[in-house]
């Protein structure tokens, strides 16, 4: 779940919380203000009633004063816009407690033919005291929606930087991040082209470098391979064919796992089937004795990748399982969407990750060509294309698989 959901749905969470304890305090509030007018209308109505009744417009004047109240001069209005909350008839008349539109609650008292409509003063300072603390809970909601878009205006951000982080790092150089202001995002920004472009600048020399190594090196060598073709045969002839053979073979594959390491090539991505890939890799094995090789391939499988690294691969591992095993012929095998490449000999001692890395080669290795890199760059190549590279050793064989999921 990413940062934004994550934080969409606090912010939705603690509106709903909020939302439903402003409502509740509301309700509570107002249910309280109610209840004790009830009580102090129910308490005052007695004795009001008792002046109404005897019509001595002086006690009740001044019963009035004592308890704050104030008649309504035109109860017409009022009682047109207001319901009954409570009511009580007696013999000669009735009591009834009304409230209007704006919550605000009145006593109505009937005696005969008279009737008296009167009001708490008091209650304004609760009706404005329930007011003010209504919109200090809107001002909170406020707050935290507020407080959630800037959140979101500083979070936003972070797409575009995790964004050019991954195309960066995917191996388009080039990239930088634009500037985000002059806070820490801004410093972020600016930090990171820095670092890019000393980055871009490195690998762009140890290019360079690299190429002009391999060309450096492959025309003496050309010249030096046409220089002993023109000499007659000799004693040290082959011995020096052998040496540059190797020389020339080592330059290609550190080249090659150097273009691996930078990301120079882009894979070009094909549809194939595994037989195609295996008959590729055969042909760039250059293997002339076809009883060396046998394949089995139980079911075939479509591959989405670079048909020509992968070749590489394939070929490498085949050329390894010539070179150091002890019994021919080596067993390719084809199911489950895993291509395995298996020859017989001593289980290896050591994990896959150690074969892996440069120039590392086993005990049984002594006296076989080669410089260790052959695995190196297949690991590379597989890792590039997302697939799975295991090594079983199992029953008198060795088992380097590609796993194509």
């Amino acid at each position: 779940m990413s940062i934004f959901t994550k934080l969409f749905l606090l912010f939705i969470v603690s509106l709903s919380l909020m939302l439903f304890v402003s409502r509740e305090t509301s309700q509570l509030t107002q249910a309280k203000i109610e209840m004790l007018l009830k009580e102090k209308y129910l308490q005052a109505s007695t004795d009001l009633f008792r002046d109404l009744a005897n019509n001595d417009q002086n006690a009740l004047t001044k019963r009035l004063q004592s308890l704050d109240f104030e008649v309504i001069s035109s109860p017409q209005s009022v009682l047109e816009l207001s319901k009954t909350v409570y009511e009580k008839n007696t013999s000669f008349g009735e009591i009834k407690i009304l409230i209007d539109p704006k919550d605000r609650y009145f006593l109505l008292m009937s005696y005969l033919d008279e009737s008296l409509l009167v009001r708490d003063r008091g209650q304004d300072e609760s009706i404005l005291g329930q007011g003010i603390v209504t919109y200090l809970i809107f001002a909170d909601i406020f707050v935290l929606v507020l407080t959630f878009l800037m959140i979101m205006k500083l979070i936003f951000p972070l797409k575009q930087i995790a964004s050019t982080l991954q195309t960066f790092g995917e191996g388009a150089l080039h990239v930088r991040m634009k500037r985000f202001g002059s806070n820490e995002l801004g410093k972020l920004s600016d930090t990171f082209n820095a670092m890019a472009s000393n980055i871009e600048a490195l690998i762009l020399s140890r290019q360079r470098l690299l190429r002009d190594i391999g060309h450096e090196l492959r025309t003496p060598l050309a010249k030096s391979k046409l220089a002993l073709e023109m000499l007659g045969e000799g004693k040290y002839q082959q011995s020096l064919k052998k040496a540059i053979s190797q020389i020339d073979e080592l330059t290609k594959e550190l080249l090659d796992i150097e273009r691996l390491n930078a990301n120079m090539e882009q894979l070009n991505l094909t549809r194939f089937d595994a037989e195609t890939l295996i008959s590729e890799s055969l042909s760039r094995a250059l293997i002339d004795d076809e009883s060396l090789v046998e394949l089995h391939i139980e079911e075939s499988f479509e591959i989405k990748g670079d048909l020509n690294y992968l070749s590489i691969a394939l070929k490498n591992l085949i050329d390894n399982a010539l070179k150091y095993g002890i019994q021919k012929p080596i067993v390719i095998e084809v199911k489950e969407h895993t291509i395995s490449v298996k020859s017989r000999g001593e289980a290896l001692e050591h994990t896959l990750d150690y074969y892996c890395e440069p120039f590392a080669q086993g005990d049984d290795a002594r006296g076989v060509e080669g410089f260790g890199l052959g695995l190196s760059i297949v690991k590379k190549i597989v890792q590039k294309h997302g697939f799975g590279f295991e090594l079983t050793c199992k029953e008198g064989l060795n088992s380097f698989s590609i796993r194509f999921t």
